[in-house]
């Protein structure tokens, strides 16, 4: 059974850095890609960050492009999300999802960016 489970979210000031995790069992993790979407309160859900099977490539939104990172740990079967230079629009529930033909979701992690 695919299990994916996010973990990492909280409470962060403006400017500050945190690290999400989505750990993911039931499946052979290193043959599939990984993403990151979020949803902010009132908004459509945003694909942000994209990696595939061995981390060569990533790929990102606009709207953090050169402040996240994405990364994984095949060894671990986790991927990550770095973030930086975080804003009050970064608010939102961030999503882990397991790459095609899985497709597989997390339940998310609160992200709050306030002072």
């Amino acid at each position: 059974q695919v299990q994916v489970v996010e973990s990492g979210g909280g409470l962060v000031q403006p400017g500050g850095s945190l690290t999400l995790s989505c750990a993911a069992t039931g499946f052979v993790f290193s043959f599939y890609p990984m993403n990151w979407h979020r949803r902010a309160p009132g908004k459509e859900r945003e694909l942000i960050a994209s990696i595939t099977t061995t981390g060569t490539r990533t790929n990102y939104a606009d709207s953090v492009k050169g402040r996240f990172t994405i990364s994984r740990d095949n060894a671990k079967n986790t991927v990550y999300l770095q973030m930086n230079s975080l804003k009050p629009e970064d608010t939102a529930v961030y999503y882990c999802q397991v790459g095609p033909p899985l497709g597989s979701w997390g339940q998310g992690t609160q992200v709050t960016v306030s002072p």
